[in-house]
């Protein structure tokens, strides 16, 4: 992405604000999502439009200011836009951190969102967030790294948000033949009211047991007050 831009005319808080965004983001970035973010940026904060040479420019010194540091990564165009990427020569490594990650248990937030896509799919984001509360960014990369769920198209709806559903490697982990075989919500409801009767039950006995403890101290005090009198 080679641009007649001067280095010199780049604004430093253009590559700041634009390193900022692609470090931040979990997808890749289009050249209109960056444009709409950057468009009023000025290092004076004043409202100035920018052009795209200027933002391509911004990225190609941003990379050669990663090259010169050292860094293990660039800023790559993927899947029409832009975002970080290592350098295939860590890909040994990152190897090695992918398999150890698939090695560890899903977390409870995990799986409440793994919940929420097999139930709901195909679903966005904004959907499994606004059920859970809570963002979804991390919980998603996680289920994406680990095969759980893929994104299978985009929502018709304004933005055009990425919609996720589960893959064959969910079937095989949770050992189910098709989605046909997952708990119905009935099903679930009456687990979840069994389980609750249980800690209900087991609360009870306890109470019981600390009522039939606390009785027997108190006779236990009767009967030395009479063997002093």
């Amino acid at each position: 992405m080679s641009t007649d831009t001067p280095a010199s005319a780049i604004p430093r808080a253009l590559l700041d604000v634009l390193e900022a965004l692609l470090f931040a983001t979990d997808e890749p970035l289009s050249m209109g999502q960056l444009m709409g973010f950057l468009e009023y940026l000025d290092e004076a904060d004043r409202p100035r439009p920018l052009h795209q040479e200027t933002v391509r420019a911004a990225m190609e010194l941003l990379n050669r200011e990663f090259e010169q540091s050292g860094r293990a990564f660039r800023i790559v165009n993927v899947a029409g836009g832009y975002q970080f990427a290592t350098l295939p020569k860590y890909a040994v490594w990152l190897g090695r951190l992918l398999r150890e990650k698939s090695k560890r248990k899903l977390s409870v937030s995990a799986l409440e969102s793994l919940s929420v896509i097999a139930y709901k799919q195909p679903v966005t984001k904004p959907e499994i967030e606004a059920i859970r509360g809570v963002n979804a960014d991390y919980v998603l990369r996680t289920l994406l790294e680990r095969n759980l769920v893929a994104i299978v198209g985009r929502a018709a709806t304004p933005g055009r948000p990425l919609l996720y559903g589960t893959t064959k490697e969910f079937l095989k982990h949770f050992g189910l033949n098709d989605l046909a075989d997952l708990p119905k919500p009935r099903e679930i409801d009456e687990l979840m009211a069994e389980a609750e009767f249980e800690v209900e039950k087991r609360m009870l006995a306890e109470l019981e047991q600390k009522r039939t403890a606390e009785e027997s101290g108190e006779d236990g005090e009767l009967r030395l007050l009479k063997e002093d009198e």
